[in-house]
Order: C-alpha cells, then sequence, then structure tokens
C-alpha cells in the first residue's frame, strides 16, 4: 500500500490552514503565514505563523488544543510553527551586543 502526500488544496487541509489561521489572528492582526511542506516528511503541512511575540510559547498555549484535535481526531497533517519576524530578532541581537550581554559576535546572513 502506498500513501499519497496531502495536499495544501485538500479542502480538510484548506479548511484546517484557515481556522488556525483566523484563531491566531483574532489574536495578532499583524500575523503573517506561510505553508510549506514538511522536510522531512512530505505528509505534513507546516503552517509558519510569524508573529511580532515577545515569546512564541504563547501562539503554541492558543492552537494546541485545536491543533491536536485535528491531528489526532480529525487526521489532518498539519503543523504550527510559530517564529518571530527575523527583522525583530536581529534588532535584539544587536541590542544584546551592544549592551555586553552576548560574548560573540553578531553576524547577520541574508537570506
Amino acid at each position: 500500500m502506498t500513501t499519497q502526500p496531502i495536499s495544501e488544496q485538500d479542502p480538510k487541509v484548506r479548511a484546517a490552514l484557515e481556522e488556525l489561521k483566523n484563531l491566531i489572528w483574532t489574536k495578532w492582526p499583524s500575523a503573517t503565514f506561510e505553508v510549506s511542506r514538511g522536510e522531512d516528511n512530505p505528509h505534513a503541512v507546516h503552517l509558519d505563523a510569524i508573529v511580532d511575540v515577545d515569546d512564541t510559547d504563547e501562539i503554541m498555549d492558543l492552537v494546541i488544543g485545536r491543533l491536536l484535535e485535528l491531528q489526532l481526531d480529525e487526521g489532518v497533517p498539519i503543523h504550527v510553527i510559530p517564529t518571530r519576524p527575523i527583522a525583530r530578532v536581529v534588532e535584539e541581537l544587536r541590542r544584546e551586543q551592544a549592551s555586553g550581554r552576548r560574548g560573540s559576535k553578531l553576524v547577520i546572513v541574508s537570506v
């Protein structure tokens, strides 16, 4: 038996993506999202939630209950990956370096 990867175009997956996005948007209206495949699991759909927060655990705290229902009860292979905007991370690293809290040099790699 072979299993085909679930497409982001699958109605269940699309509905799950929209539901999770809307849940996050209710608390963080400026959140942005990217959808991708799992690098090591082509069956998994990743929803990268880019949110300007101090602690990305806040995002997971908000969605974890529904995310587990989608995964376990409804069989939708979706994962939320909370991240902060790169500009904010770079600015925080610069501040830490300027204040002497980091012992190493800040190296910025452009992607």
